[in-house]
Order: structure tokens, then C-alpha cells, then sequence
């Protein structure tokens, strides 16, 4: 049913509990996951300092995504990597524009991903970057809000996630 999983990550804690609930799936449909961080544009966040304008520079972004692969290369053991072909990247953009191009270029069948569960006030103006994903993804979206045990959740996603790709 699911051939390519992909979970975007941010490294939080509801981007850890998204890919417990991957690797689960993955366990039982013998998928592979892609996992994905998404680094926010620096150059559109530029500093104004008192001299002038300091744009961001190539050198920047490069060590952002240096960093970004070498954390992601630590959030799954060589063993799970190896059970669930594990594939990883790093990319440069506005987060969940890039997440549905990637899922979309890697033919994903189901995206996991955390969700801070903002309301109110810090929804209104930080936006959501999982609703953002599910609105605009061709495939699946399971979002995981807070760490529970995967194991006992895992039947009612699997559940809604199969009436989702149905409909």
C-alpha cells in the first residue's frame, strides 16, 4: 500500500513521534522512508545592521545544510536505515513548498509528519507549515500532534489513513 514514506522533520520532539509512527508503518508494509529537513531560506531573513545590509551568503547555506545532514544522518540507528532503506535530504526553501515538490519528485505514497498544534494567536502568525502540506499534497498526510506510544495509536491512523487515500 505504501512504497515510499516520506517524513519531513524539523527535529522537535512531534517530528520524533512522526517517525516512530513511519517506522511502524514501514514495519508492516515493507516501505521505505525518505526522511526530509527543509531549512528556511536565509537569504530571506537578511540582517539590517547599522552600516547597511548583510545578506546571506552561499557559505551560510552551506554549512546549514552540512549541519542538517549530519543530524540528519543520527535520527535512525545503521539498522533501521539498512531495514527501511532509508534515504535522507537536506534542502533550502519555504518549508511546506518544499515538502509537497520532494513528495511529489519522489512519487511519495504517504507523507508523516509532526505537528506543533499551534492555536490562536501563534497559528494566525506563524502559520502551519503541516496544514499548508495537507492542503497541497497529492498523496496521504498523516500528521502526529504529541508523543504517544506509536504501537497504540497506530491502528486508528492507519485507519484514517486508509479512508483518506480511498476517498
Amino acid at each position: 500500500m505504501f512504497n515510499r514514506i516520506l517524513v519531513p522533520t524539523d527535529f522537535s520532539p512531534p517530528s520524533a513521534a512522526a517517525l516512530e509512527y513511519a517506522r511502524i508503518l514501514a514495519m508492516t508494509y515493507g516501505s521505505s522512508i525518505w526522511i526530509l529537513n527543509v531549512i528556511n531560506d536565509p537569504s530571506g531573513e537578511s540582517e539590517f545592521v547599522a552600516d547597511g545590509f548583510a545578506p546571506s551568503t552561499g557559505e551560510i547555506r552551506d554549512e546549514l545544510l552540512t549541519e542538517a545532514r549530519e543530524r540528519l544522518a543520527c535520527v535512525l540507528s545503521s539498522t533501521d536505515c539498512a531495514r527501511y532503506h532509508v534515504h535522507y535530504h537536506a534542502l533550502i526553501g519555504l518549508p511546506a513548498h518544499e515538502i509537497v515538490d520532494y513528495a511529489s519528485a519522489i512519487h511519495a505514497d504517504l507523507i508523516v509528519m509532526g505537528t506543533h498544534g499551534r492555536t490562536g494567536l501563534a497559528h494566525l502568525l506563524m502559520g502551519s507549515v503541516a496544514e499548508h502540506v495537507v492542503r497541497a499534497a497529492s498523496c496521504p498526510v498523516l500528521t502526529v500532534r504529541e508523543r504517544v506510544l506509536a504501537e497504540e495509536a497506530l491502528p486508528a491512523a492507519v485507519e484514517t489513513t486508509v479512508a483518506v487515500a480511498a476517498a
